[in-house]
């Protein structure tokens, strides 16, 4: 199994901007993430950025970054122009992780390269893990995922799937009931490069549009996404201010 990992970086965002270049105890948070998948079985790790200063921070530090278009409007457009300025070929596997996981375990960036090497009847791959609070359960902030006997996808949403109707007000996974827990998506993708160029051209799903979340679109076109289901939950990613400040506390 040969895979790249791609790791979009953007400057814009509306909670911490800047956000690839924060600084984790002197090093750039995307540098601290492309640090980690680099210790996965990737043969190679590159930052598809959106903005010189995060190209020549890369560089900085010895990590491979290619410069985009910083007009895309979303990670998978830029991954596919990505995959176009690095040559990959249609064959060719990539996992997109998120330039925002700088705690990111190099095992789960291998299983996600894995699991897509061994499902030909999908187009991506992806993972989760199990819920074990109703709090996060009924949270719209956590995207949950349903899966089918094969652990392939059936849907994702941010309501509370799926709906427990014997169950109401009670956690079912805590009540001596033999049915799984639900599960946390987990936002990491393998691609097969001939797909993630595709995709950006598939018209958006109504799905799509309602919850906000791109991996329906593949799902309403009919391709089918892989699920690898992780035993634990990942190391925590740096959204706002807070969130950064608790990251950076573990590199102390």
């Amino acid at each position: 199994m040969s895979f790249t990992v791609l790791i979009p970086a953007r400057l814009a965002s509306t909670r911490l901007p800047d956000k690839p270049l924060a600084d984790i105890a002197g090093v750039p948070m995307v540098v601290r993430v492309a640090q980690r998948a680099l210790q996965s079985g990737a043969a190679r790790v590159v930052v598809a950025a959106d903005s010189p200063s995060i190209v020549a921070a890369c560089q900085a530090f010895d990590v491979a970054a290619v410069l985009t278009r910083p007009d895309h409007p979303s990670g998978s457009d830029r991954l596919a122009e990505a995959c176009d300025l690095l040559g990959l070929g249609d064959e060719e596997q990539v996992v997109n992780v998120q330039g925002d996981e700088p705690l990111i375990d190099p095992a789960l960036i291998n299983a996600v390269a894995g699991l897509l090497a061994q499902r030909s009847d999908c187009a991506m791959s992806t993972a989760a893990h199990a819920i074990d609070t109703r709090e996060d359960l009924l949270n719209p902030n956590i995207v949950k995922v349903v899966l089918d006997a094969r652990q392939t996808a059936l849907y994702f949403s941010r309501a509370p799937i799926p709906a427990a109707r014997d169950f109401a007000g009670q956690a079912w996974w805590d009540s001596g009931s033999s049915l799984p827990p639900p599960l946390r998506h987990v936002g990491i993708y393998g691609y097969r490069v001939g797909f993630l160029r595709q995709f950006p051209t598939l018209p958006q799903a109504p799905l799509e549009q309602l919850e906000q979340l791109e991996q329906l679109r593949a799902l309403w076109h009919g391709h089918r996404i892989a699920v690898h289901i992780a035993t634990q939950a990942p190391g925590a990613g740096v959204d706002t201010p807070e969130d950064l400040a608790r990251v950076r506390a573990l590199f102390v």
